[in-house]
């Protein structure tokens, strides 16, 4: 049986009054129905997860949440420990990362957003909770319409700092294809919302290059206004209103790479590839309770720390 590690820790800062704050519909969003805080908040956490939960928590809503602005303000600990640190947290039922669409039409972007709950919370609820976020279409319409690499904005990378979406990737290989096609980082964000669109009416990435690609003129003088022109001329037609499946917008990302996929599919918010090192300790909730075995749980986060 693990012992719960009470070991008193340096308290963490509190945030500054100038940290970065994320574009609207990004960030830091709290989860509802959390215990109110108190000094025992995130004890049975290993040190540095303690420090860094205690961190996040003060964090106002909306405030940035890529690994790169944390370890700013956190100088006690460098991007990789704080990227594990999270994954830790994902683990322990603290945090989820999540992706949707946002905004219609040319103006069609991504949000990504880290939801936050000072409560753990084991993977049935996260599920049901991200399962309601996703009913919810007001959650569209609040990304900015023009989306910024910058890490406040969080687009995830190697780290999560950022993480292209697949009408931008679609673009972006254009010159691999055929490189009279080739664009430039500023067309493919110009151009990512015409070839978002051709995503959103059920067209797949690879029936996007080819409808751009095929019967490509001996020279294409200016790349940019070729493929704007090919993909407002081409544009499929929409898919019928009325589905018999309802279609989910949003997905968690694995906490550690940043691949998307369904709840059900990332528990405790990693993929499978992310959860090898996790298998001595995989199963810290039963189906027939919503509590969280503690001790395995520390065990788990253990394990975890170690092998990151």
């Amino acid at each position: 049986m693990a012992t719960e590690n009470f070991s008193s820790a340096l308290p963490a800062p509190a945030p500054s009054s100038s940290y970065p704050m994320a574009k609207s519909g990004y960030g830091k969003r709290s989860t509802p129905d959390q215990a109110p805080r108190q000094a025992e908040d995130f004890a049975l956490l290993p040190e540095r997860e303690r420090y860094i939960a205690s961190f996040v928590d003060r964090l106002p809503e909306g405030a940035a949440m890529t690994v790169k602005t944390l370890a700013r303000q956190l100088p006690r600990y460098g991007q990789q420990a704080v990227g594990t640190a999270l994954t830790a947290l994902s683990v322990a039922g603290h945090l989820r990362r999540v992706r949707r669409p946002a905004g219609v039409g040319a103006q069609v972007r991504w949000v990504f957003r880290t939801f936050w709950s000072r409560t753990a919370r084991d993977n049935e609820w996260w599920a049901a909770f991200i399962a309601a976020e996703d009913s919810k279409g007001a959650v569209v319409r609040e990304c900015a319409p023009a989306p910024a690499p910058a890490d406040v904005v969080e687009p995830p990378a190697p780290q999560h700092d950022h993480s292209p979406s697949p009408a931008y990737l679609a673009l972006a290989q254009l010159g691999c294809r055929d490189a009279r096609l080739a664009l430039s980082a500023d067309d493919c964000e110009a151009l990512e919302g015409l070839a978002a669109e051709w995503l959103a009416r059920g067209a797949s990435a690879e029936y996007l290059t080819h409808a751009l690609t095929a019967g490509l003129p001996t020279a294409v003088d200016v790349p940019r206004g070729f493929v704007r022109r090919r993909l407002r001329d081409k544009m499929p037609p929409r898919l019928p209103a009325a589905t018999a499946t309802p279609v989910r917008r949003t997905m968690v990302e694995c906490t550690k790479c940043g691949a998307p996929g369904h709840p059900e599919a990332l528990p405790d918010g990693l993929c499978r590839a992310c959860r090898p090192t996790l298998a001595t300790a995989a199963e810290c909730v039963t189906d027939s309770t919503v509590a969280r075995d503690v001790h395995a749980l520390v065990d788990q986060l253990r394990v975890l720390t170690r092998t990151s």
